[in-house]
């Protein structure tokens, strides 16, 4: 089936069965399925689609994106940037006489000040922007949740791993992927939360998930959101 409203038209699937209410949901490719109560009118379907209407199109359109996998960034003026969870744009500023290439985030935009207009300048003062915003925002998550613990890191490092966000190894030496300052603060806590619980469990066994739990209850969302998410997560 189809409908239109405000001038968009969205193509969804429709199944009735023995249930009480309408429920609108999204497959992994983006496509919107509704699954509706037997004898249920289009009207009522297409009211609730109406009511949902701007929230079923961003989804929509965000999962095939993330199919789609990471888009080549051009570094255009005003190209959206992940930090700390939302989109900036950048705005590139060109200054001859900058001794180091740098950004400077003022709330609503990324500043990139490089000494010659070059992709490649850009892309690496972004980079280094973020490594050190996350070495920042992990050391103060860690020194916030260490009251959890007895024990303590012995040394915080920030890296680029392809497969990983953070580890931790048996003596103690935290590494963090230098990508999570594009994650929201509560993801970034996750993370980091994570990591310090093999500080006591090494392993994924219940007892690490159970002290992870207790910290960070809603655990399962921060995962989500990566999951999710991680497909725009890059420079």
């Amino acid at each position: 089936m189809k409908h239109t409203y405000s001038g968009e038209t969205i193509h969804f699937n429709i199944t009735y069965k023995n249930r009480t209410s309408i429920g609108i949901y999204l497959d992994s490719f983006g496509q919107i399925e509704v699954h509706a109560p037997k004898g249920t009118q289009d009207e009522a379907v297409f009211r609730l689609l109406e009511d949902k209407w701007e929230l079923i199109l961003e989804k929509s359109q965000e999962r095939k994106d993330r199919l789609e996998g990471p888009q080549i960034k051009s570094y255009a003026q005003g190209e959206p940037f992940l930090y700390l969870g939302k989109s900036y744009p950048i705005e590139v500023h060109h200054d001859p006489g900058t001794g180091q290439d740098y950004v400077a985030f003022t709330g609503d935009t990324l500043h990139i000040h490089v000494k010659e207009p070059d992709d490649d300048r850009i892309k690496q003062a972004l980079k280094r922007y973020y490594y050190q915003q996350c070495k920042t925002l992990v050391e103060k998550s860690i020194t916030s949740h260490q009251q959890h613990f007895k024990m303590k890191p012995r040394s915080i490092r920030i890296s680029d791993s392809k497969t990983t966000w953070g580890t931790c190894d048996a003596r103690r030496q935290l590494t963090f992927n230098w990508k999570l300052a594009m994650a929201p603060r509560d993801v970034i806590d996750y993370v980091v939360i994570h990591e310090m619980c093999h500080m006591v469990h090494l392993n994924h066994d219940r007892s690490f998930w159970r002290l992870v739990g207790k910290i960070d209850p809603d655990y399962k969302e921060k995962e989500r959101w990566l999951s999710m998410s991680s497909w725009k997560m890059t420079v």
